[in-house]
């Protein structure tokens, strides 16, 4: 009953956590692209959170906030397969919550999100019901987002070395299915990102956490794992990084599939643990010691990220920099009296979801923070200029 407590004690504090910083944010470009854009299964999501709370922050992120959460349960569940003892099941949820991944996938809206639900509840049902029972889940799964497309692949593989052909010809149809809807980015000129994609992937889990993920994926095949976990986040993390060799990647997509990994690595290291003497522990538990101060210091640098205006010289350099601005400026403009202007295309958007209609009454002018021409409005945190920009009125007569 205690762990229980616990665990709903964890998930009320990353409720109130991410609510209080949906007020703290502004939505992104890329936040706006998604809700303006080509219609998708997460747009009607979020544009059905909006018709209920109304046009505002929450519930832009609410839809994003219910599926982690939603996610963090079914974490829990699934993991009681790999994990006996319910305080290591904790710990593996402590570790899902603070990943700096999780954190951005629970508060921004994107396919992360969305994905890493459908995985999680995906691997949930296989565990109870028999696989093909799960076919029409996996057709719906084909119509709503194009990331899934990875999650049939490593299904086709799994069921090949299973020997299921059914589920091998099914999951290969729908592969087949989503490519010819979506398509691949596999387009340009080759260029090598295999560094920045390593480097991705360890801001998204941290360095040590990346490293014992990729460890535990390598051990499994060398100990031949039939595990269906196993197949899905190899396959995905493979192919990521062969694809690497040549573009970038969309680890927005991939990067989840890492996530399914989770429940393998915490079972890993808690039998190594487990097995040897206490005088041999040392070095595991400094290993779990030092991955903890990371995750923490990259939550505290998430929550706090305003504050890195106060030592940077150039605000844009601040990874936050795109989740600010655009409410700030928004108030700043109805305080004005001013409710349409005209300007760039991502800014244009972001206001748009702050009633701030597109016009030609009015040019907005981002200035750069050092330039001396006259300015009328000013964004700063903390006495720190982050934003400047000249609201010019047009006489058309």
């Amino acid at each position: 009953m205690k762990y229980k407590i616990i665990l709903f004690f964890l998930i009320g504090l990353d409720v109130f956590i991410l609510i209080f910083q949906t007020s703290q944010i502004s939505i992104s470009p890329s936040e706006a692209l998604l809700l303006y854009g080509y219609p998708s299964f997460l747009q009607y999501l979020v544009k059905f959170s909006l018709n209920i709370f109304g046009q505002n922050d929450f519930g832009l992120r609410f839809v994003m906030i219910f599926l982690h959460v939603s996610s963090v349960i079914l974490l829990y569940l699934i993991s009681a397969r790999y994990l006996k003892l319910q305080r290591n099941r904790l710990w593996l949820i402590l570790v899902f919550i603070l990943l700096p991944g999780v954190i951005s996938s629970a508060l921004v809206v994107s396919h992360a999100g969305l994905i890493i639900f459908g995985l999680f509840l995906y691997i949930y049902l296989s565990q109870k019901i028999n696989d093909y029972f799960l076919a029409l889940l996996l057709l719906l799964y084909a119509v709503a987002d194009a990331g899934f497309m990875y999650l049939f692949l490593g299904l086709s593989i799994y069921y090949l070395f299973e020997k299921k052909k059914i589920l091998f010809v099914y999951n290969l149809a729908l592969l087949s299915f989503s490519l010819y809807m979506y398509g691949t980015n596999i387009s340009g000129v080759p260029r090598g990102h295999f560094l920045d994609t390593i480097g991705i992937y360890s801001a998204i889990f941290t360095p040590i956490i990346f490293i014992y993920l990729f460890y535990v994926l390598y051990r499994g095949y060398l100990n031949n794992d039939d595990d269906k976990v196993w197949y899905i986040a190899t396959t995905a993390l493979l192919f990521s990084l062969f694809l690497s060799f040549r573009q970038r990647v969309e680890l927005e997509v991939l990067a989840p599939y890492l996530m399914l990994a989770l429940p393998l690595a915490a079972r890993a290291f808690a039998s190594s643990y487990r097995v040897r003497l206490k005088q041999h522990r040392q070095k595991y538990k400094a290993i779990f010691i030092l991955a903890f101060v990371f995750l923490f210091l990259n939550t505290l640098l998430v929550l706090f990220n305003k504050d890195l205006y106060l030592v940077l010289d150039n605000p844009k350099k601040n990874f936050a920099y795109k989740m600010n601005i655009a409410k700030e400026l928004a108030s700043k403009l109805h305080a004005m009296n001013i409710s349409c202007v005209k300007t760039d295309t991502d800014m244009q958007r972001r206001l748009k979801f702050y009633f701030i209609e597109k016009c030609d009454k009015n040019t907005l002018t981002e200035l750069k923070l050092h330039s001396k021409m006259q300015n009328n409005v000013t964004i700063s945190y903390k006495n720190k200029i982050i934003y400047k920009a000249n609201v010019t009125k047009i006489n058309n007569r």
